[in-house]
């Protein structure tokens, strides 16, 4: 560490994502809400984590689950009242947790004020909030494709033009470009933060600035449209920097931007260390190892050595100049156990255990995402009615009646890649219903449930839970987890993952095994003489050569 001004909080923290549909429902109507979250503020005090970031609870139609907002400053019906959320934050704030809240500022819905005034007239004093153009040639003004599949562009026959939807044709784009738009934003964000709240997660935040003049993008083989030009756009860094002015430098702030197509160089610029745009980065290289011909939709298996590679990229090229998020699954992935590790009833918990240490002894803020602490996997939808997600619907739709993809196919792309795997109800206990709710959940539960449970795990010490109560604590304890220097050891292993951790006299040996066979290990001679920080496994002592147990992990100190 070169000087104790480079400590903050955030990054010794460890966050928590809740995404509220699925985590406590307090009434019974099958949806997660605000006092389901403040029913269960004591389960995550025991967890050890320091701060919560809670997934979109605003005003909304729900098209995208939360992430299409109608109204900022007033929270869904279905989640409770502002009194709710007041009276969660402070039941947060009375543990010792801080409350990070998700930003969604790329886009509003299409039932938004500024949006209804906007497509009234194209004089409206509002149309420029929102990007409108002519048709070209009897269609759309560029060959943009959406995230969602299709144009992303929707006519609006009011004023027989087109508006621009990155997303689904309820998220219309914001046009950044405009100064009333900023300035509203900022108001907004302004509000929340005298409310108390301790930071803002920037949903797709790299997409507000456009390439001028909205240009054709890339068509790439066998697809209809063009990919949109609008990741890291010339004015995203201005626009930032004028946020951080206006609104984040007035508080004390925890700040990541989800930042899809970002670079290192990129990532630089967004959490560079002068504090002058945000916090940190969501980078996505890693989640994107596994992508195939159809993008996600694909049974391919992460590499280790890829991951190795672009793990060890960012620790290594940020050191110093910028601070990594370090997550492995939230809600717009699969569960991390069944993607990078293995779910199987008789490893499934030996290598929750590995992932988790693999990930916590890295350089930057930890981030859990629900029943992740729990080793939850993946869910089983037998069949597309049981499916609620609109990528993976619309995505179903496109690449079967095209003959892409078969339908059969498709459906266990879905289990394997869909973003409900992570939406599936939290898993409390193993009464009906999980102990999520006394109704009809608003989606499939995971059947494992009576197995895989909250109740069972607080009961037993050998836990997934229990291994992360310890794995959080140890952050606290040992200043080389937060800050020291990483150095992968064994890059060409295709089953070991193995790197130090250093900080002046302090050093540490992490081995993670990412197979289902034995692996043995000849420890570097320094480590020889070392104890045991924390292991998933029954070894009590060092040994100059280790052979592994199935995913095993092992921390050793110096």
């Amino acid at each position: 560490m070169k000087t104790d001004m480079e400590r903050k909080w955030w990054k010794e923290a460890v966050v928590y994502q809740i995404y509220p549909r699925s985590f406590m429902d307090s009434d019974g109507d099958g949806v997660g809400d605000l006092k389901g979250i403040i029913s269960k503020l004591d389960y995550l005090k025991e967890l050890g984590i320091d701060v919560v970031w809670l997934s979109p609870v605003y005003q909304s139609p729900n098209d995208d689950n939360g992430y299409d907002i109608s109204d900022y400053q007033a929270i869904m019906e279905e989640f409770g009242t502002m009194e709710d959320f007041d009276r969660m934050l402070a039941g947060m704030h009375e543990r010792g947790i801080k409350l990070v809240m998700d930003l969604v500022v790329n886009h509003t819905s299409d039932e938004h004020p500024w949006f209804v005034e906007s497509r009234k007239s194209r004089d409206n004093p509002y149309r420029d909030y929102y990007f409108w153009r002519e048709g070209k040639d009897g269609r759309e003004p560029n060959n943009w494709a959406s995230c969602f599949s299709g144009s992303a562009w929707k006519y609006d026959r009011e004023t027989d033009m087109y508006y621009l939807h990155l997303f689904s044709p309820k998220q219309p784009d914001l046009n950044w470009d405009n100064p009333k738009v900023r300035r509203d934003v900022f108001s907004m964000m302004n509000w929340w933060c005298e409310k108390g709240i301790d930071g803002f997660r920037m949903d797709v935040i790299s997409m507000i600035s456009k390439e001028e003049g909205l240009p054709d993008g890339k068509v790439f083989p066998g697809a209809r449209y063009g990919w949109p030009n609008v990741v890291n756009g010339p004015h995203v860094h201005e626009y930032l920097q004028e946020m951080n002015r206006e609104v984040l430098s007035h508080y004390d702030l925890m700040t990541v931007g989800e930042c899809s197509g970002v670079t290192i160089e990129e990532a630089k610029k967004y959490a560079r260390a002068d504090g002058r745009e945000l916090s940190m980065v969501f980078q996505f290289e890693h989640v994107g190892l596994d992508d195939g011909k159809y993008g996600k939709w694909t049974d391919r298996r992460v590499d280790l050595r890829d991951f190795k590679k672009v793990m060890s990229k960012w620790q290594t090229e940020l050191s110093g100049k910028a601070w990594n998020s370090l997550f492995l699954g939230n809600h717009d992935q699969p569960r991390s156990l069944s993607r990078f590790g293995s779910d199987a009833p008789e490893y499934r918990v030996m290598c929750a255990k590995m992932l988790a240490t693999c990930l916590h002894m890295m350089q930057g803020t930890p981030y859990v995402y629900q029943g992740e602490e729990l080793g939850m996997t993946n869910c089983p939808f037998d069949s597309l009615d049981e499916v609620r997600d609109i990528e993976s619907l619309n995505a179903f739709k496109e690449m079967t009646e095209t003959g892409t993809i078969t339908p059969e196919d498709m459906l266990r792309y879905i289990n394997l890649r869909g973003r409900d795997n992570a939406r599936t109800p939290m898993q409390w206990d193993g009464s009906e219903n999980a102990g999520f709710t006394k109704g009809t959940p608003w989606i499939k539960l995971n059947p494992n449930y009576k197995e895989i449970n909250a109740a069972a795990e607080l009961a037993d010490q050998d836990s997934v839970f229990s291994y992360y109560k310890k794995l959080i604590a140890l952050r606290t304890q040992e200043t080389v987890i937060v800050y020291g220097d990483y150095q992968l050891l064994e890059p060409e292993s295709g089953s070991l993952y193995v790197y130090t951790r250093a900080l002046k006299e302090e050093k540490l040996l992490v081995i993670c095994s990412f197979t289902n066979q034995e692996e043995c290990y000849e420890l570097p001679e320094e480590f020889r003489s070392g104890s045991i920080l924390i292991g998933n496994g029954k070894r009590e002592k060092v040994e100059e050569k280790i052979c592994l147990l199935p995913y095993e992990a092992l921390v050793i100190k110096k």
